[in-house]
């Protein structure tokens, strides 16, 4: 199959890249990657691929209707990351959230209505499901976005959803827990966390670092990407989750306990406008109806990252 991959020199995206011009997944024709290069985004991240034959770099905007329909071709498989996706920036620049999140989204579909690709697979957030006390988001969960990055992705989750059911277009959701793994952005918690305690600064905890979130190592999503590509359906959304919780906390203290640093590095500040107390995903109908399993120890993968950190 031939893929387009926007959003494919960032964190999950360039993840992913790596996984599909590896061996495990059999031929591939070509990847192509568009990408904006925008601060969360690097080359290096697709250094492992860059010789690769079949690999392709464009630098653009999903936004750039010229640019995404010259680059896309018929049949091909879109595998969709691109999206300004930190909370806090979409708080005091929602503007360039709304742009990028469902704008870009926009010209992508049509593109793919143009071009008659193959499959549309669209990468998004359990954050669009809200914040809940207790039990698991579904598939069939209302969406209650609270902050304008979950609002934007929402956005985006129901223009995907308008083009299977008003031009047929193949089309796929998955909605993934919060991600962790080699080479994320430092701007994401555990990153940040284990940034600051190798400069020997505060890791600043919102509120009272109750706020709980499940986690999920970045290679079992993309595993669980592939698996809805090759064998999700039509219309379909899936969630991707691990069943690993922690709180904010927690997460800080098992960085401080595995660095060996001091716990009065925590330091709690005024909490985010909006911030959502929990998410946590049921993941049942990928597993059930696809075969997924998110086979590593999520807290030992977390561990071992902080551990290669201090080496």
């Amino acid at each position: 199959m031939n893929y387009f991959i926007t959003g494919g020199a960032g964190f999950i995206g360039s993840n992913y890249v790596r996984m599909l011009l590896s061996s495990e997944l059999g031929p591939v024709k070509s990847v192509k990657v568009l990408d904006k290069l925008t601060y969360a985004g690097s080359l290096s991240n697709l250094s492992e691929v860059e010789s690769d034959p079949r690999f392709e770099f464009i630098l653009g905007d999903i936004c750039d209707e010229e640019l995404v329909n010259k680059s896309i071709n018929a049949g091909d498989v879109i595998v969709h990351f691109a999206a300004e996706s930190h909370v806090d920036r979409s708080i005091s620049s929602p503007s360039e959230f709304i742009r990028t999140n469902v704008l870009g989204t926009h010209v992508l579909l049509n593109a793919a209505i143009r071009k008659k690709v193959n499959i549309f697979l669209h990468v998004s957030t359990d954050e669009v499901y809200g914040s809940i006390e207790k039990g698991d988001s579904s598939e069939l969960d209302p969406l209650s976005p609270n902050s304008p990055y979950s609002a934007s992705k929402a956005a985006s989750d129901l223009l995907v959803r308008a083009y299977v059911k008003t031009f047929g277009l193949d089309a796929r959701i998955t909605r993934s827990c919060n991600n962790f793994g080699p080479n994320q952005y430092p701007e994401k918690f555990i990153p940040l966390a284990i940034k600051n305690i190798q400069h020997s600064s505060p890791i600043p905890i919102y509120g009272d670092g109750t706020n709980i979130r499940e986690w999920i190592h970045v290679e079992d999503h993309c595993k669980g990407i592939q698996l809805v590509i090759d064998a999700g359906k039509t219309g379909e959304i899936y969630n991707i989750g691990s069943g690993f919780s922690l709180s904010n906390l927690e997460i800080a203290q098992l960085i401080l306990k595995t660095s060996g640093a001091d716990g009065s590095l925590i330091e709690f500040v005024t909490d985010r406008l909006g911030h959502d107390y929990r998410y946590s995903l049921r993941s049942g109908k990928i597993r059930n109806e696809l075969g997924f399993s998110s086979p590593k120890s999520q807290e030992f993968e977390i561990i071992k990252l902080i551990q290669l950190a201090f080496v």
